[in-house]
């Protein structure tokens, strides 16, 4: 079986008030960083942005893809980047451009788990993962469905298909502090895992005047 990788950016990062694809991230930008952290999924890796998003440079076995439908959240770009994979994986880790400390073991055990059913998602309590989950391209009708349907949530996904629901305590044989689910969404998160991976904040790079290093 043939897994890519789709890695979500297309967001408006109001929270973060900077696009997250293009925050530095030491001597390369978040959304790179992600991606060369997925290098050794076996199948493609996909990007999914907005209509007119501005992109790093990425590597040229890179796929770039765009929402089509706006206002749809990331039903619609999990929606886009599979579609990107047909004829060319069976199924896909769906991830944001905001995972920095995403850790390749933690999706290999996740693939492992996809057996008899089309998506593993990780579950904190009553808290789904769906930007950390692996869908099988089998679910492109169904968010098709939920997409004309007006919804925006991919968890409505999860009850209408065979779906591993893994909780995350699962995961910790691989991952134990669970770094790969830590997201990056306001300033002061950027702040801080600048400095759990060593980094400082780039001298010409300006946050918000209430977020300090």
């Amino acid at each position: 079986m043939k897994i890519g990788a789709v890695l979500l950016c297309g967001g408006h990062s109001q929270r973060m008030g900077y696009p997250k694809a293009l925050l530095p991230f030491g001597a390369e930008t978040l959304l790179q960083r992600v991606l060369r952290r997925l290098e050794p999924i076996s199948g493609p890796r996909v990007v999914v942005a907005s209509a007119d998003q501005k992109l790093p440079s990425l590597p040229q076995d890179v796929l770039v893809t765009r929402d089509q439908r706006q206002g749809h959240g990331p039903i619609e770009g999990i929606r886009a980047g599979l579609q990107a994979l047909v004829h060319r994986a069976d199924a896909a880790y769906v991830c944001g451009c905001d995972a920095p400390f995403l850790k390749i073991a933690l999706v290999r055990q996740l693939i492992r788990r996809l057996t008899g059913v089309q998506i593993v998602v990780p579950v904190d309590g009553p808290h789904f993962h769906p930007l950390s989950a692996v869908y099988r391209l089998s679910v492109l009708p169904y968010l098709e469905d939920l997409i004309a349907e007006g919804c925006r949530r991919p968890a409505l996904l999860f009850d209408r298909v065979p779906t591993c629901r893994l909780p995350v305590a699962e995961l910790r044989c691989v991952d134990a502090e669970l770094a790969s689910l830590v997201n990056v969404n306001h300033p002061e998160d950027y702040v801080s895992a600048l400095g759990r991976a060593g980094l400082g904040i780039p001298a010409d790079f300006f946050l918000p005047e209430n977020v300090s290093e």
